[in-house]
């Protein structure tokens, strides 16, 4: 698959042949949703806990005889049934975590890079370096080059005056390539990747 390289203003700088294996696949919706689900379960936090009957500070002697007084039998105040009692079956501290193969999010990765080369949505730039970090500069510098949200992936080092010009502008996400995933492709419109981003997915690959 042969592409048009950009310049950051916008301009052609020649062009680039792809890789079908990772970027010319027909994309599977089923693999690509086995991975955002895996990415999302992984980061949720899994910190909710509420308090069950053992773990109530309530006393727990029995609210009144067992017989003769025509009410229901009860024993502890601390029953689910109780305002102030314990929550049955209440959330707990847990990992949401799950296995997913390796080969299979590496698989995952590919079919990302090709829907968003099939749809239209892949720029690949020469370079991603800026004179200043200013911010300014940086919103002239996607308005050119026709991008308004969009994840940003350079190299293995990023330079520092580009990704301090983009951190303040919304829905634009600026990682190394090594911080590439399925998910930030998939949220964001459009991707842009350097030719050295490229040329590292294309030897990781390989």
């Amino acid at each position: 698959m042969d592409i048009t390289i950009k310049s950051l203003d916008g301009s052609d700088a020649g062009k680039v042949t792809l890789a079908d294996e990772i970027f010319g696949l027909d994309p599977r919706e089923d693999i690509l949703q086995r991975m955002v689900r895996w990415q999302l379960a992984k980061r949720q936090q899994g910190t909710h806990e509420t308090l069950g009957r053992a773990e109530i500070a309530r006393t727990g002697a029995k609210l009144y005889r067992q017989k003769g007084t025509g009410r229901a039998r009860h024993g502890s105040a601390r029953a689910p049934q109780f305002r102030g009692g314990g929550k049955a079956h209440g959330p707990t501290t847990r990992s949401h975590a799950h296995d997913l193969p390796k080969k299979f999010r590496a698989l995952a990765l590919r079919h990302a890079l090709s829907a968003k080369a099939k749809s239209g949505g892949l720029i690949v730039v020469d370079d991603l370096k800026a004179e200043d970090g200013k911010t300014k500069a940086a919103v002239k510098r996607f308005a050119d080059l026709g991008v308004a949200n969009a994840l940003i992936i350079g190299g293995a080092e990023l330079d520092v005056n580009f990704s301090r010009s983009a951190r303040n502008i919304p829905h634009i996400d600026v990682l190394p390539v090594q911080g590439i995933n399925v998910y930030d492709i998939l949220r964001r419109q459009t991707l842009v990747l350097s030719k050295a981003a490229v040329e590292a997915l294309e030897e990781r690959f390989k």
